[in-house]
């Protein structure tokens, strides 16, 4: 399953945050995954229970949120959303875009619990 490895190496940057900053846990942690991203947002969810397990996120609560996927026009420069399978500009209807985002994994947020006194 290639989404415990994903989820596995999130937990080591999340686990290296967390310790940077003195936390004794993992709150929350918040993810956009956009959907050329290679990454099935359900299996990464089912995976990170049993990838959390025994660390300092193990309690903590995964959002996942789906970023769009967005394009630019080469031909008119407007900036828009796509469909995945659809790369169109909204604009001009022109097929020649460049992928601007959607094919993301993004770790947007994390809420640690710091002891007082800690940075």
């Amino acid at each position: 399953m290639h989404e415990l490895s994903v989820c596995l190496s999130l937990l080591d940057e999340v686990e290296r945050i967390a310790r940077e900053h003195g936390a004794e846990g993992v709150e929350r942690i918040l993810l956009r995954i956009g959907p050329l991203s290679g990454v099935e947002a359900p299996l990464l969810a089912n995976a990170y229970p049993l990838a959390a397990a025994g660390t300092l996120a193990e309690s903590a609560v995964l959002e996942i949120e789906s970023a769009p996927v967005r394009v630019a026009c080469t031909v008119c420069g407007a900036e828009s959303e796509a469909e995945p399978n659809r790369l169109l500009c909204a604009a001009c209807g022109s097929h020649r875009t460049r992928l601007v985002s959607g094919d993301e994994m993004l770790l947007a947020n994390l809420e640690l619990r710091v002891p007082d006194g800690a940075c």
